[in-house]
């Protein structure tokens, strides 16, 4: 049975908030969400799992119709989805009366349930978040009703508020897939148990590979890969930079920089090192050009000490200069330091 487990897709979101690009973000999530759909058709994929975050909130009667036109559109898979902690279902929510399309299944409340395709002989087990928040351990003694279907777990959780769980319990149990969400990176225990990740990376935090989880599983084996599949990453970029570079030199640099990481990516900047005494680090045309979302300046202007201790012997820029030097400390800390002191007395 052939399988693509997704989840924290969090339709609706709109990340970086504030940013040039940030309603684009919200459209890339939707339009990457579509594409799976569409990889499900060209792969003919058994069974689409939603492991919870499908939205960002919870979705009113015209979202979800839009989300089940999309899947209606899937010509072999089956879907199966959970609520999870950001659109969970409470009573009254718009889910429980909603009905999908044929090829949909639900989770229908908050307890441990299963939900049976019998023309894959597979049998899915999860349940719905009711609230934000649930702080109770639920997964870690669940164990399949039949052991002669292929059994899925959809798991949503793994922090303390959020469905703690005993993950060496887990890979114990008998299903024969575990597919979990919430954590947005995504980590492959074992072959039978895996965090997808999200989608899309949605914060400067989720550096690295975002996609899905593409499997193939029988009452024998499991064989997993992750798909990297997002339209962007985000990336940090750490250069040094030193005193004999001009402001176009260091432009030029992270141009270069950018490039080869992509220029379509979303970037966080540090400088580190020594600039020029006068030297006024300026980067805004690179902010103009490209997605960043910060340039962070941790660079320290190249003061001779010896020179400057010597041009102010008598006043209280030598003063500190003696004093510190004179300090028994890491010789980088004495250079940090120096470097802060003699700044903050120069203006």
């Amino acid at each position: 049975m052939k399988f693509i487990h997704i989840a924290d897709v969090h339709l609706g979101m709109q990340p970086d908030s504030g940013y040039k690009w940030s309603e684009i973000r919200t459209r890339e999530i939707y339009e990457t969400f579509k594409r799976v759909l569409d990889v499900c058709n060209e792969e003919k994929v058994d069974l689409l799992i939603i492991a919870g975050d499908l939205f960002h909130k919870q979705p009113s009667k015209n979202v979800l119709k839009e989300v089940d036109y999309l899947l209606s559109k899937l010509e072999k898979t089956k879907v199966v989805i959970m609520a999870g902690n950001h659109d969970y279902a409470p009573m009254g929510s718009t889910y429980h009366d909603f009905i999908w399309n044929k090829n949909v299944q639900m989770f229908s409340n908050n307890k441990m349930q299963s939900i049976v395709f019998e023309n894959l002989n597979t049998e899915v087990y999860g349940f719905n978040y009711n609230d934000r928040n649930i702080d109770v351990a639920r997964y870690d003694d669940v164990q399949p009703y039949d052991n002669n279907r292929i059994n899925i777990l959809v798991g949503h959780g793994g922090e303390t508020n959020y469905i703690p769980i005993n993950f060496k319990k887990m890979k114990e149990s008998k299903f024969d897939y575990i597919a979990l969400g919430h954590i947005h990176k995504y980590k492959i225990f074992c072959d039978k148990m895996a965090y997808c990740g999200s989608l899309e990376p949605l914060d400067r935090t989720e550096i690295g590979e975002h996609g899905y989880i593409l499997g193939e599983v029988d009452k024998d084996k499991c064989i997993i890969q992750h798909v990297p599949f997002s339209i962007r990453e985000y990336v940090d970029i750490n250069e040094t930079i030193d005193s004999n570079m001009t402001n176009a030199e260091i432009i030029d640099i992270l141009n270069k920089r950018i490039s080869e990481n992509g220029g379509n990516n979303i970037y966080s900047i540090k400088l580190e090192g020594y600039r020029a005494r006068d030297l006024k680090i300026d980067c805004s045309v690179l902010k103009e050009a490209f997605y960043i979302t910060e340039i962070i300046d941790e660079t320290y202007p190249d003061y001779d000490f010896r020179v400057l201790y010597e041009e102010n012997i008598d006043n209280i820029i030598g003063m500190y200069i003696s004093k510190i030097n004179s300090m028994d400390i890491d010789e980088e800390l004495k250079k940090r330091v120096l470097y802060l002191g003699i700044e903050a007395l120069l203006k």
